[in-house]
């Protein structure tokens, strides 16, 4: 049966030798696993493996004293799934009506993206529903959906009202329609863009903005699609902005732009670990990115890592090991308290280890 190296237990027997993804050699069928093998697996960063079926069933993971049961509730995918779908699909059409009369139809943009924005509050585990709700659709479609849905939920903890998340949801997803302006092939380059391709794709925030202009006559929504690009610092574009100069809708949108960005496999990148996506968010939070608006992202999306498998590595060791994240601090994010077997490590305090991966 294959499984997930997170569920193997001591006395798991391997039914097929393992190769990791540059075809080295690492166990070999019939191995007996225990932890040394367990933490040889992930430092592979092999996330399934075949074994023997076991004689017993498991009541219990070894390693954490718990049944590991996965922490995502997708009662809703079901019903959200072909709504989320429907939205990548229709942004296709939107793309294709913007380059052909530079505009897109408010009635028929509400009438995709409202339909997602209603049934967003039956998952709070933000994170798990991105992964669960991925598709292998051009990413440009799916990144602007992400992006108007975390759009939403961001002003909804910053405090806006329902009605000014929807609009600002709306604003997020519509960020990037100024790419419909941009040659596909400079916008899926897997390499390094001249210096002028990489104005070219500058110019999507003023074609965006124009084009919203133009279909909506809504400067709040224009101007999200203008300066998602500005950072804090003056380092961002088209205009170079700093600080107070920035519309705070577009320090929402800079922010969750970035998350999804970062968590998406593109052309040009593999995703990032989900934590690392967000200690990267913190660390720019200090230069490029509104912090008010950054450290509220992140400390709403942290606690959806309770519950969640994690890969330590420890610095003293330099062995890995397996545990479960079970409670989160409101001002240390990156170091929760975290449970290996019937130890509990808080790593505020146990400073040599560090997390590695987190497995969803």
């Amino acid at each position: 049966m294959r499984i997930h190296v997170t569920d193997l237990v001591d006395g798991d027997q391997l039914s097929r030798d393992i190769f990791n993804n540059y075809g080295l050699h690492v166990l070999s069928k019939g191995t007996l696993v225990t932890k040394a093998e367990i933490s040889r697996l992930l430092q592979h960063q092999i996330d399934y493996v075949d074994v023997e079926e076991r004689t017993t069933p498991v009541q219990a993971n070894k390693r954490s004293g718990r049944t590991i049961e996965s922490t995502v509730n997708p009662k809703w995918l079901p019903k959200v799934q072909p709504i989320y779908e429907n939205a990548v699909k229709s942004f296709e059409r939107f793309f294709s009506s913007a380059v052909e009369s530079g505009k897109v139809d408010d009635e028929d943009v509400s009438a995709v993206l409202q339909p997602l924005l209603n049934n967003l509050q039956l998952e709070r585990d933000v994170v798990s529903m991105l992964l669960l709700l991925n598709t292998s659709d051009n990413y440009t479609y799916q990144h602007s959906v992400q992006v108007g849905m975390l759009s939403y939920y961001l002003s909804s903890w910053l405090g806006y009202s329902a009605v000014e998340a929807a609009i600002i949801g709306k604003a997020g997803f519509l960020h990037d329609i100024g790419k419909c302006k941009i040659d596909d092939e400079i916008l899926n380059k897997p390499g390094k863009l001249s210096a002028e391709e990489f104005d070219e794709v500058k110019r999507h925030t003023v074609y965006g903005h124009d084009i919203i202009l133009q279909s909506f006559g809504d400067s709040m929504l224009a101007i999200g699609a203008l300066q998602h690009h500005e950072r804090m610092d003056g380092s961002g574009y088209p205009n170079g902005l700093k600080g107070e100069e920035i519309h705070p809708v577009s320090k929402i949108i800079a922010v969750v732009d970035i998350y999804s960005a970062m968590i998406s496999a593109r052309v040009y990148q593999k995703e990032r670990d989900l934590l690392y996506v967000l200690r990267e968010l913190h660390r720019l939070s200090f230069s490029q990115l509104d912090p008010v608006t950054t450290h509220t992202f992140i400390k709403h999306m942290i606690p959806n890592f309770i519950g969640k498998h994690v890969q330590l590595s420890n610095e003293k060791t330099g062995y890995d090991e397996l545990g479960i994240i079970v409670m989160t601090h409101p001002t240390e994010f990156f170091r929760p308290l975290v449970q290996i077997g019937d130890q509990f490590l808080d790593l505020t305090i146990e400073r040599d280890y560090e997390i590695k991966h987190v497995y969803i």
